[in-house]
């Protein structure tokens, strides 16, 4: 029922874990913590990626990314200003490993992974830089 002041809005309580607040001059903002060439994002940490060009990506540059347990569900593949489709092997590689890839533009992904952390979906994410 609406009090006085009208519908009372409620928020879920927002998934542990690193999140993207913001970008600033083309970096990824991570509390107060900037990173300029990529980011990674695990459900417990972010940390700086010197990230591939994506027509160079595979499976072996993200293998410490993968790495944590249990498995992720999927990758979010930021591809950096714009959306590009990943090399075909790459996708490939990872559903061979039982890993889905989920690509869209690094600022999509970003907002995405709050999104879906939210929600507590156990994910990774790859975000490539957003400068040209």
């Amino acid at each position: 029922m609406a009090g006085p002041a009208g519908p009372e809005m409620t928020r879920e309580p927002r998934a542990p874990g690193p999140l993207v607040t913001g970008f600033r001059d083309n970096q990824f903002k991570v509390g107060e913590a900037l990173y300029p060439a990529g980011l990674w994002l695990t459900p417990d940490e972010a940390s700086g990626w010197d990230a591939p060009a994506l027509e160079g990506l595979d499976a072996a540059a993200l293998a410490p990314l993968l790495a944590i347990r249990p498995e992720p569900e999927f990758l979010l593949l930021g591809t950096g200003r714009s959306m590009r489709r990943p090399p075909t092997s790459f996708v490939a590689a990872l559903e061979g490993q039982g890993i889905g890839v989920e690509a869209m533009d690094s600022r999509a992904a970003a907002r995405a992974w709050g999104v879906l952390r939210g929600e507590g979906r156990w994910i990774v994410a790859a975000l490539m830089p957003l400068g040209d």
